[in-house]
């Protein structure tokens, strides 16, 4: 996909040869590595990111080339599920899944409208309990070491 770095775009290259997955787009993103360490298995943004930001939305069998702290292609996950609902929506499994804190619904909620607040209050707009997010689940399944 034109617009990533060539470090991201020779990453993307080596998995499609390496795994025959033929589509050309995905998409690069900042992550924790605790997806790395199997603990992060789901992820959650505002929808509007992807309006007013252009992102792409999350699909189901979409790529995303995972990042590190300093840029640098660390792995590649498959989006198993994606889900539009309110912040507030949030269950037990899904807080589990994402693998924050305590891992409980609670302090998932917590933290994420702690988040989402500060990125309101640099971006101009206002959070509610109620913003729309889509709450997606992920495997991964590059390299294969890191798919196991």
């Amino acid at each position: 996909m034109p617009g990533h770095p060539p470090e991201i775009e020779g990453y993307w290259v080596a998995f499609r040869a390496g795994s025959g997955v033929p589509e050309e787009d995905y998409d690069a993103d900042w992550m924790c590595l605790d997806v790395l360490a199997g603990i992060k298995r789901a992820t959650c943004m505002p929808a509007r990111d992807h309006t007013v930001k252009g992102l792409q939305k999350p699909v189901v069998g979409g790529h995303v080339v995972l990042l590190d702290g300093q840029g640098a292609p660390r792995a590649v996950w498959r989006t198993t599920e994606v889900r539009e609902g309110p912040l507030n929506s949030v269950d037990d499994a899904f807080a589990w899944d994402e693998g924050e804190g305590d891992r409980s619904r609670a302090v998932w909620l917590d933290n994420h409208l702690g988040y989402f607040a500060a990125q309101a209050a640099r971006e101009g707009w206002e959070i509610t309990p109620d913003l729309p997010c889509y709450f997606e689940r992920f495997i991964i399944v590059w390299p294969p070491e890191a798919a196991d």
